[in-house]
Formats: structure tokens, sequence, C-alpha cells
């Protein structure tokens, strides 16, 4: 039986209008993303995406709403699992606690599993930025809200 991988995403903009991404390393792969990650057994969608801020970034959010859930198949890049991911637009209510750098993968020599974290301008950030698809495809989404003056 396939199982699966439900992940819950927040899309953190800051009043520079930057976007936060998380460069990630591991399963030997390097990937850029939105931070968040998988739900665990018991949590709701919510709950899962504030223990993972707090885990990757050290701060609580608060989430504002929703922006894109997948419709369509994506079989993991890590796994035989289908993943399902939900996005949404959050905000912190402090300073983030996570270690930060301008380039992309910056991890630390020798170290197997590592993230840095990046602020991008939201004007520059493209969908080819982002390593999974599911990510492209919310970008698509909130960047189609914004065409269509919609604030964030």
């Amino acid at each position: 039986m396939s199982e699966f991988n439900i992940r819950v995403y927040g899309i953190l903009i800051n009043d520079r209008k930057e976007v936060l991404l998380s460069d990630e390393r591991e399963y030997g792969m390097e990937f850029s993303k939105f931070p968040g990650g998988g739900l665990e057994y018991g949590e709701g969608l919510r709950e899962a995406l504030e223990r993972e801020y707090m885990e990757e970034c050290g701060v609580q959010i608060y989430i504002l709403r929703h922006v894109h859930t997948t419709d369509v198949f994506l079989k993991s890049a890590f796994n035989d699992s289908q993943v399902l991911g939900v996005y949404y637009l959050v905000k912190i209510s402090g300073p983030l606690r996570c270690r930060f750098s301008n380039t992309r993968f910056d991890f630390i020599k020798g170290v197997e599993r590592d993230q840095v974290c990046r602020w991008v301008p939201y004007d520059k950030l493209r969908e080819q930025d982002l390593t999974f698809e599911m990510d492209r495809a919310a970008w698509r989404v909130l960047m189609s809200e914004k065409s269509h003056g919609l604030e964030f």
C-alpha cells in the first residue's frame, strides 16, 4: 500500500517585501523551499505549521490565511509516498532565531544535515528558485492573487 506524506508550509513576507526561504541539505540533496515540514500523527495542519516554524526559525507564527493546497498527484523526491502540500500566509510574533545567509546553499562544510535561511525580495523570487513543484505552484497562486490587487 502506498503512503501519503502531508506537508504544511508558511510563506512569510516581511515589511521590506522579502520572502523567507529555507535552504536545506538532507538525504544527499540540497533544496530551497518555504519553511515548514511534515504533519505528525495527532496534529492539525495549523498546529504542525506552528511547531515547524518554532523548530526551524525559533519563532511563534500567526497564520493569516490559506494560500494553496496541492490538487495534483506529486510523488515525493525522497521516497515512494504521494505528497500533499498545504500553504499558508504567515506573520511572526518576534525576531527569527535561525542562521541566515545572503548566499544560496551556504551550508557548513562537513555537516550532512544543515539548514540556513535567507530573505529574497518577492519581486525577484522566480519559480525556478524553489526546488519542488508544489512550492512553485503555491508561489504562482500567491503571485496571481497579487497581480489581481490582493494584498499580502
